[in-house]
C-alpha cells in the first residue's frame, strides 16, 4: 500500500517511492474548511481555499527515483473541478493558424492538441520553434494559480494550457528545460477532465539503443482536479509524455504553471530546448 505524507506548503522531509497515484486513496483527507469567493463578474462563485485552509494539510504523495522528484495530490473536489473545467472551456482562447503548429527538424506540423499561453504582461515563451506572447490572466486562471500558490508556497507568472479533445490527442516525449524557466521553481501541472496517464522516462533509458533499463519508467495517472509538482532536478534528466489512449472518449485540459525569468528589457530570455509534438 502506498504511504502518504502531509505538508502545508513545503515539500515533506520523508517520502515513499511509488509508480502510480490513485484518486480514491488521495480522497481520504478530512473535509477542508472553505470560504466563498467570486471568480468572475457574472457572480458565479467557487469554493475558494482560505488563507488558513491548508493548516489541515493536503495528502501529498511523493514519487522519487534517480533525479526524479514529484509531488502529487488532488487539489479540488469533484464539484469544484467540474465548475472550473466548465469555466476554462468558456474562457480560454486557443491558438490557430501558424501558432497552432510545431517545428520539427525545420518542418512545421499541426499540433495534436490545442494550446494557449497566459501570464504577466510582456512575457514571451518559445517552444517547438514558435514564439508565444502571454495573454492577460483570465479570472479562472488567476483563481487556479492562487490556489496552487497557497497549496505549495511557490508563485508563478505564466501558464501553458493544453486541451486534448480525446485520447487521440497526445504529447510526445520532452523535457520542460527551456532557459527562460526559473531552475529553482517547480512546474505545477493541474488537470481537469478525463484522467490520462503521464509517463516519465529517464534520459538514459530512451531509444532502441538504450542500455538495459536500469531505471524503470514511471507512469502516473492524473485525475480530474489533481495537482502534480515536477520539482528540480526532474526536467534535467527525465522526459515525460502523454501517450495516445484510443479508449478515452472525453476531453482533458491541463495547465502547467511556470515561473519565467525576465531579461533587462522585461521580456523572457531566449528559448532553449524545444518540445516535440
Amino acid at each position: 500500500m502506498d504511504r502518504f505524507v502531509t505538508r502545508t506548503k513545503k515539500r515533506p522531509a520523508t517520502a515513499t517511492a511509488v509508480a502510480v497515484a490513485t484518486h480514491n486513496e488521495l480522497e481520504t483527507t478530512d473535509e477542508r474548511k472553505r470560504t466563498r469567493c467570486a471568480v468572475s463578474g457574472d457572480e458565479e462563485e467557487y469554493d475558494c481555499p482560505s488563507e488558513g485552509e491548508f493548516s489541515a494539510p493536503l495528502p501529498w504523495q511523493k514519487i522519487e527515483a534517480e533525479a526524479l522528484d514529484l509531488d502529487y495530490t488532488v487539489l479540488f473536489s469533484k464539484a469544484e473541478a467540474d465548475r472550473l473545467f466548465k469555466k476554462l472551456e468558456e474562457e480560454i482562447e486557443y491558438f490557430s493558424g501558424e501558432k497552432a503548429k510545431v517545428q520539427v527538424f525545420g518542418k512545421f506540423y499541426n499540433i495534436p492538441r490545442k494550446q494557449a499561453t497566459y501570464g504577466d504582461p510582456g512575457l514571451m515563451y518559445s517552444f517547438s520553434g514558435v514564439h508565444h506572447l502571454a495573454r492577460p490572466w483570465t479570472p479562472v486562471l488567476e483563481y487556479i494559480r492562487d490556489c496552487v500558490t497557497k497549496a505549495t508556497g511557490h508563485t508563478f507568472n505564466f501558464v501553458l494550457v493544453n486541451r486534448y479533445r480525446d485520447g487521440g490527442d497526445h504529447m510526445g516525449e520532452h523535457r520542460d528545460d527551456e532557459r527562460e524557466l526559473d531552475p529553482a521553481c517547480p512546474i505545477a501541472s493541474v488537470s481537469f477532465g478525463a484522467a490520462r496517464d503521464l509517463v516519465f522516462k529517464h534520459q538514459d533509458a530512451r531509444g532502441r539503443r538504450a542500455p538495459a533499463p536500469r531505471i524503470a519508467p514511471v507512469r502516473l495517472e492524473l485525475q480530474h482536479g489533481s495537482l502534480l509538482l515536477m520539482n528540480p532536478p526532474t526536467n534535467a534528466r527525465w522526459y515525460h509524455s502523454l501517450p495516445v489512449r484510443k479508449r478515452v472518449p472525453l476531453p482533458r485540459v491541463n495547465l502547467t504553471f511556470r515561473r519565467i525569468l525576465r531579461d533587462g528589457r522585461g521580456r523572457a530570455a531566449p528559448a532553449g530546448h524545444s518540445a516535440p509534438p
